[in-house]
């Protein structure tokens, strides 16, 4: 078989050309002036709950294509949504980071299931469940996140109403709560106070870090906070009481962690014992485990699987409402 030599020239000719077309792109669309990048650091456009520490890498650290494809779907459905989520974890990526982590996921379990189960349709399993890796993760990440914040909420009240009673307004009330609490709590805090200094409303400013962070009690405080700004009174007493309610809701999710300690660890135990059960067969007698995907057998092996996973995520989501007791 030859090679015409025309033909590489054209190949590598239509090449460069699409080359040089996607960097006019990136470079038309991907350009962002300084003022835009710290000004997006703090506000709720720029979608970022960093510290200052981090801040300055977070911004200046994607490459030019991930910033052209992140100009290129600002202001959609599914990027805004994706930036609330990864907010809400503290995760410092963008949407269109977050989206190749995805792919990239995918694409791992996928090998990874083609070379340990030596099948295409552990492969394509992989490529399945890949996807949904990410997800988990931060949601996990979102969850131990407010777990955190709700402990140090009472805390932070505290050293607000001493503030408060000092004679403090309550920006600079929350400026020492920035400096004087451990993360989450200072991080968020420390937006709140730099959103304000940048001009932004204290309601405003208090509905975005609502919104990265979605916690009951942290709400209560809010509304609390925007009510006594609208009709006056002590807003001290005010957050004084909520504080001593808060701590009694935490001490009695505490005393309830406690006591369905049991249940819940027995539902990952009982759940995840199947799952390693097959594994370990799959490495000690794989012909076994085959059995259920045979031309001959599969009829009655994939339903077989498919009801034993069935039964498994029911028996699982079924033990966590039992234990999950809302306050």
């Amino acid at each position: 078989m030859t090679i015409d030599a025309n033909m590489i020239l054209y190949l590598g000719g239509g090449l460069g050309l699409a080359m040089l077309m996607i960097g006019l792109l990136v470079s038309v669309f991907g350009r962002q002036s300084v003022v835009e990048e710290r000004l997006g650091r703090y506000t709720e456009a720029g979608g970022l709950t960093f510290s200052n520490e981090g801040a300055e890498s977070a911004v200046e650290g994607p490459s030019a294509l991930s910033d052209f494809f992140n100009r290129m779907g600002e202001g959609t459905d599914l990027f805004e949504g994706i930036s609330k989520n990864l907010a809400r974890a503290n995760i410092k990526l963008r949407p269109a980071e977050y989206l190749a982590a995805i792919v990239a996921s995918a694409v791992a379990l996928g090998f990874v299931g083609l070379v340990l189960g030596g099948s295409m349709l552990v492969a394509i399993l992989g490529l399945i469940i890949g996807p949904f890796v990410p997800g988990i993760y931060v949601k996990m990440a979102q969850g131990r996140r407010v777990k955190k914040f709700d402990n140090q909420l009472g805390d932070m009240l505290n050293l607000t109403v001493n503030g408060l009673r000092a004679g403090y307004s309550t920006l600079q009330a929350m400026e020492a709560v920035s400096r004087e609490l451990p993360a989450p709590m200072s991080e968020e805090f420390r937006r709140v106070v730099q959103e304000m200094q940048l001009g932004i409303p204290m309601e405003e400013a208090l509905d975005h870090l609502i919104r990265r962070i979605s916690s009951d009690d942290l709400d209560l405080v809010i509304t609390a906070i925007n009510v006594q700004r609208e009709v006056g009174g002590n807003l001290a007493e005010i957050l004084d009481t909520i504080s001593f309610t808060i701590r009694e809701r935490v001490r009695i999710k505490g005393e309830i962690q406690a006591l369905t300690a049991q249940g819940r660890a027995t539902a990952w135990v009982i759940s995840s014992l199947p799952i390693a059960l097959t594994l370990m067969l799959f490495l000690v007698n794989r012909e076994y485990i085959m059995e259920f995907f045979n031309p001959e057998t599969r009829s009655c092996g994939y339903p077989l699987l498919g009801l034993a996973g069935l039964m498994i995520v029911s028996g699982f989501v079924a033990v966590q409402k039992i234990v999950n007791i809302d306050i």
